[in-house]
């Protein structure tokens, strides 16, 4: 039996415009009408004051690894820590997430490739208990002599959907400041100076060592179909060497010369949306509004927190001056053709009924519904008023909370 869902008079965000009071058909987990004449639909769900936008795609997401080791070497159960990853891109508006994972042998906490590929394993196997669609994000640092044969191993068992290279050698990239590198190790790990030393000269000396299990692992993951991307490009010419590589997503590129380099190559450039609702790179690259003004930004990810995705999108909208359905497709169409998910992202008919309601509330949206392949996976009620108004006085002691 076909299973419908009629989604009424809310305000709907298509790719080329936003409908007021308008309604979309969905059957079977597919978008099947604008504006329907007539159905059959067995759930009918008023929206009105709502604005229904496809669901979000986030393709850089490192804010699993903090659900796994929420402070230095305290680490939660795998499966614990992907149920509460879920959830919270779930309430995020976030459909299809790509869990950032770092393999780098040299690294702290959970950024070494045991570990990691130990999550990657995890996120596939909870996949089946999900709320949203979770996918693997692997980080392959390129100064790692290790991390190629283990990355391999996890694309052969098609448990790596996104491949990205960086190079967080001091001195370039993010971190030009070795200084700045140091602090970042040292804050982040409470590591001691002799410790911090060994990690840089091994990272030094192994620069040169990787290019080609580099370019090895790149043409395998170009066979199996798995989109590579490029971290923290700094220059036209890294740029391009990229290029040469079959990436076709720079991520964080650091100033406009870069980021215009890589949009004259057809790479998809990608920002972070906490530099949006802060103003400002945590490490001194170029600003985000900056890169959208000037023409230069594809998409946003989430990259630490997957919960400043739509605020951005909203304030970007206010900022910029841009349409609201200009600024949502750097969340959700750009981002689902960057990593070749031609199946969602717009609300078109014939695409994935992966959608979310929202609210404003004090000039902040709020998600209030979301759905995935037309399925209800999160409800709230952002607009209720707290216990202490709704209930009359009481005496002393007594609650009805």
């Amino acid at each position: 039996m076909n299973r419908q869902t009629l989604l009424t008079h809310a305000k709907v965000v298509f790719p080329d415009g936003v409908a007021e009071n308008s309604a979309i058909l969905i059957e079977d987990g597919i978008i099947v009408a604008i504006e329907p004449v007539k159905s059959g639909a067995t759930t009918i769900i008023d929206l009105s004051g709502h604005i229904l936008m496809p669901g979000m795609l986030d393709l850089h997401c490192d804010a699993l690894e903090k659900e796994v080791e929420p402070r230095p070497n305290v680490h939660f159960p795998l499966n614990f820590a992907c149920s509460q990853a879920d959830k919270r891109n779930a309430m995020a508006g976030v459909t299809t997430v790509f869990h950032a994972l770092s393999f780098a042998h040299h690294e702290f906490g959970v950024r070494n490739n045991q570990f990691a590929a130990e999550i990657a394993h995890a996120i596939h196997d909870w996949q089946q208990h999900a709320l949203v669609e979770n996918r693997v994000h692997a980080r392959c640092e390129v100064t790692d002599t290790s991390a190629p044969e283990i990355l391999a191993g996890l694309i052969d068992k098609n448990q790596i959907h996104l491949l990205s290279f960086m190079d967080h050698t001091p001195g370039q990239g993010q971190f030009k400041d070795v200084a700045a590198y140091r602090n970042y190790l040292a804050g982040s790990y409470k590591k001691t100076e002799e410790e911090l030393d060994d990690l840089l000269q091994r990272k030094l000396a192994n620069v040169q060592g990787t290019e080609e299990l580099i370019r090895q692992l790149a043409k395998k993951a170009r066979a199996h179909g798995i989109p590579l991307a490029s971290h923290d490009d700094d220059s036209p010419e890294r740029v391009g060497v990229m290029a040469e590589l079959g990436v076709s997503i720079s991520e964080f590129p650091v100033n406009m010369e870069t980021a215009r380099t890589a949009k004259s190559l057809g790479i998809a450039t990608l920002f972070g949306a906490p530099n949006v609702l802060r103003g400002a790179s945590q490490s001194g690259s170029m600003r985000a509004l900056d890169a959208v003004l000037q023409g230069v930004a594809d998409c946003l990810c989430g990259d630490y927190s997957a919960a400043a995705l739509l605020p951005a999108v909203f304030k970007l909208a206010e900022l910029s001056g841009y349409e609201l359905q200009d600024m949502v497709a750097l969340v959700t169409r750009n981002p689902a053709r960057a990593a070749g998910l031609l199946d969602r992202g717009e609300i078109v008919v014939g695409r994935r009924a992966d959608l979310i309601a929202v609210k404003q509330f004090g000039g902040l949206p709020q998600v209030e519904r979301v759905w995935v392949r037309g399925q209800a996976v999160f409800s709230a009620h952002t607009n209720r008023l707290p216990c202490y108004a709704q209930q009359p006085a009481l005496q002393e002691g007594v609650s009805l909370c």
